[in-house]
């Protein structure tokens, strides 16, 4: 294909989206894709006390929780003396343990 005919292709692509676009706002058109409204939870908020909670129900070391989480020993120890806390993906990973605690096994965090 020839460049000026490729552009021509490519143009009139897009001109095909932008009227199925304005069709469909519009209520005169369908959707192609389907869609669909969700709402992300909070990200929770876990301090010391509960992140050793949520080790020791597993009834791991901090180290094996360590390696569970992605972080390092030291991480783990200043989590749970409350000197620092958890990163926003770290604390979705610790409710996501909470809440499923055979969810370590499920996706091979953990081989037993």
């Amino acid at each position: 294909m020839k460049a000026k005919e490729k552009s021509i292709s490519v143009f009139s692509k897009i001109e095909s989206g932008l009227k199925e676009a304005i069709a469909f706002e519009s209520g005169k058109g369908k959707a192609r894709v389907q869609r669909r409204q969700i709402e992300i939870s909070p990200v929770p908020h876990y301090k010391g006390n509960t992140v050793k909670r949520i080790r020791e129900e597993l009834n791991l070391s901090q180290k094996m929780f360590a390696g569970v989480i992605g972080v390092s020993i030291k991480t783990v120890e200043s989590w749970e003396s409350g000197k620092s806390e958890p990163s926003g993906a770290a604390q979705r990973l610790l409710s996501i343990i909470k809440k499923d605690a055979t969810s370590i096994e499920k996706y091979d965090l953990i081989r037993t």
